[in-house]
């Protein structure tokens, strides 16, 4: 294959231009032809019970704890934007609980005249009556930040404010800011991440205040967190790399930060005097080895002066896999995948960790731990879980500092799931890796039916059980079939199953992809012609390749903010970033694998291809909408079946509610004039 250096000419190189005169022509035109060929009758149905589905008013407000008051970010049919709000715990419990208002975010839009979207609050601790709101225009990663009094309900005047860039600040007192922000000269990394941390002294001109740490262009991002624990007060400084490696340091009063000497590609945390480390590799030292996965447990004190007795907290089993941990006020709290079925453990510090599996949890469900409070000095060992499968509703429970379950809230019904089931089935790869799938569909299955693939395999992402509300009314109800692919790229099965799927290994995911399509249609559940592959930014990038390399296998193509070229990619936004997935197509040992699973380069004339549509957004400053609008140019050069669309706003995700159930239909009718008769 050819060196990148050795590029052809790209014909449609003009696409790139995100708000270029000639480039949003193009797009206008290809948004009229992609309404009118799929907003019909059938279109507007759905698009409405999708709506209406994610704004019903019984809906589970999902809330976190500050001062004693229940926040929750809410938007419905009256609220397109949001509400940030508050209520007791006692209301909460109630079926109808009454919440007050503290920022009203249509509002906000509606007297400022910007298109904004919630990102969030930072509070200051222990009051928590300051806080750091993040707003985004039209939902891109790029943020202003506000101080705002949570009390008084208002921006403060003259207060903290940061004009829109990527990255942002937390609290290290009342009149100073830790800042991480691209605003600044040389300010941001070749990914357009931040690249400096600033102390930011209240009134006083940001741009004046004094850098504290720095790190490399070709870095991804630099940034700060602060430790306020009563007699552990720290600051840490981290240096991101590349996707999967940084390097971390403890900041000194005086004299240079001291290097936290972990493997670089190590997940760690320190609450008081534990650090708690999981590896991503296997660690030998001088006394013992750790295998990937594990999480380990030492004294940050001790650990600093040079002590390496870790004690194992968790060590990983075959497709038994750790996800996640955090802490609450005394206790460790890991969330495991054992065969993709979720168990809580609880972990008890100690002379020696004393462990214990929460029970009571469903065996069938996903069940995600959350924390409840807020603030690091109002934390109670209280916290949330969230009980999900495919056809029965979210619950949210509060797991009770004496570790019982209490089921706060339940979902209402979105659709009839009393024909429906879930069950587990494997797909066999090129290399004879066997490739686990969910499918949910009707019990009696009775001949071949519509069916959408979808996958992501990428970034140690895990797809696990959630419930299918807006796409159970609308697909699962009228008989046809949802698959959810665990493929090799993912972190269902820890390290190795993600590092088998990145770099040379992402065709090998791809080929994973294929192999359950093939499953699928060997058992008789779809036909290549009735069967959809469906997959979103890394996940475009994945169906992206069934369509270059797997035509024949799929019906239709439903491709969301992708990538796409990746001859072009690190010139592109956060590209850079993501070298450590893919490779580095400047590398011409990279590009020899890399050009395997460039669909973009890959489309080849004479090929017939499967209907496509293509979807993406003008406001996505991550994933560049370039690689969309190429592709779909292209195509249509081709003369293949190809539909593109680009709304005005909504980021790498959808806006808003009233948008995401917008581009949900447009799929959605994409797939019924193309799979079904």
């Amino acid at each position: 294959m050819a060196e990148r250096t050795q590029e052809r000419p790209d014909p449609y190189l003009w696409l790139e231009d995100v708000e270029g005169d000639e480039a949003l022509s193009w797009v206008r035109a290809h948004n009229e032809i992609t309404r009118a060929a799929l907003c019909d009758a059938g279109f507007q149905a759905d698009k409405q019970a999708l709506y209406e589905i994610s704004t019903r008013p019984d809906n589970i407000p999902f809330i976190t704890r500050r001062r004693g008051l229940l926040y929750n970010f809410w938007q419905d049919m009256n609220h397109v934007r949001g509400l940030w709000r508050r209520t007791s715990m006692e209301r909460y419990r109630t079926s109808d609980p009454s919440w007050e208002t503290v920022l009203d975010v249509d509002a906000l839009a509606k007297d400022e005249g910007a298109d904004w979207v919630w990102k969030g609050c930072g509070t200051l601790q222990p009051e928590q009556r300051y806080g750091l709101v993040s707003l985004s225009r039209g939902g891109a990663d790029a943020a202003v930040v506000r101080e705002f009094d949570l009390v008084e309900k208002r921006f403060v005047d003259d207060g903290f404010a940061l004009p829109e860039a990527k990255g942002g600040a937390t609290w290290l007192d009342k009149d100073q800011l830790l800042v991480s922000t691209t605003l600044g000269d040389n300010a941001a990394t070749a990914s357009g991440y931040p690249r400096t941390v600033r102390l930011w002294q209240r009134g006083t001109d940001f741009h004046q205040s004094p850098l504290l740490f720095q790190g490399e262009f070709n870095d991804i991002y630099i940034s700060a967190s602060v430790d306020i624990e009563p007699g552990y007060e720290r600051i840490f400084y981290r240096r991101q790399m590349t996707f999967e490696e940084g390097i971390s340091y403890l900041a000194q009063e005086q004299g240079d930060p001291l290097l936290i000497d972990l493997p670089r590609d190590a997940r760690f945390d320190v609450e008081k005097d534990w650090l708690l480390v999981k590896l991503k590799n296997d660690w030998a030292l001088p006394d013992r080895a750790y295998p990937a996965d594990a999480l380990l447990a030492i004294s940050f004190s001790r650990f600093m002066a040079g002590d390496r007795r870790f004690e194992v907290l968790f060590e990983p089993g075959p497709r038994r896999a750790l996800s996640g941990f955090w802490w609450t006020r005394t206790r460790l709290v890991l969330t495991v995948l054992d065969n993709l079925a979720s168990q809580i453990w609880l972990a008890t510090p100690g002379a020696s960790w004393q462990m214990e599996r929460l029970a009571g949890l469903p065996e069938t469900a996903a069940v995600h731990a959350m924390a409840l409070d807020a603030s690091q000095l109002e934390r109670t060992d209280e916290f949330l879980l969230s009980v999900s499968s495919f056809i029965e509703p979210t619950k949210l429970a509060l797991v009770t500092e004496d570790k019982r379950i209490e089921v706060l809230k339940e979902s209402p019904p979105a659709f009839d799931a009393s024909n429906l089931e879930v069950t587990r089935h494997e797909g066999v790869s090129v290399d004879g890796e066997r490739i686990p799938y969910y499918q949910i569909g009707p019990k009696e299955q009775g001949g071949q039916r519509p069916t959408v693939l979808y996958g992501y395999g990428g970034f140690s992402v895990s797809l696990t059980p959630g419930y299918l509300g807006g796409i159970g009314k609308t697909w699962l109800e009228r008989g046809h079939v949802w698959v959810v692919a665990n493929i090799r790229g993912g972190g269902e099965f820890g390290a190795a199953w993600h590092k088998a799927g990145m770099r040379e290994g992402k065709r090998l995911s791809h080929d994973d992809f294929a192999a359950i399509a093939q499953d699928l249609v060997g058992r008789g559940v779809t036909s290549a012609g009735q069967l959809a592959a469906y997959g979103g930014s890394n996940g475009g990038l994945l169906v992206g390749n069934m369509l270059t390399r797997y035509p024949e296998l799929f019906g239709a193509i439903w491709c969301t903010v992708p990538l796409l070229d990746m001859q072009r990619y690190t010139r592109l936004l956060a590209g850079p970033s993501w070298v450590a997935e893919y490779g580095d197509p400047d590398r011409p040992e990279d590009w020899a694998y890399m050009a395997g699973f460039s669909a973009y380069q890959n489309l080849q004339e004479g090929q017939t291809y499967p209907p496509v549509l293509l979807v993406t957004s003008r406001r996505d400053d991550r994933v560049h909408p370039g690689h969309a609008r190429k592709m779909a140019a292209k195509l249509e050069a081709m003369e293949q079946p190809v539909l593109f669309y680009e709304p005005e706003d909504g980021g790498h995700g959808a806006a808003n509610k009233e948008q995401a159930a917008f581009l949900t239909a447009l799929g959605l009718s994409f797939l019924r004039k193309t799979l079904i008769p």
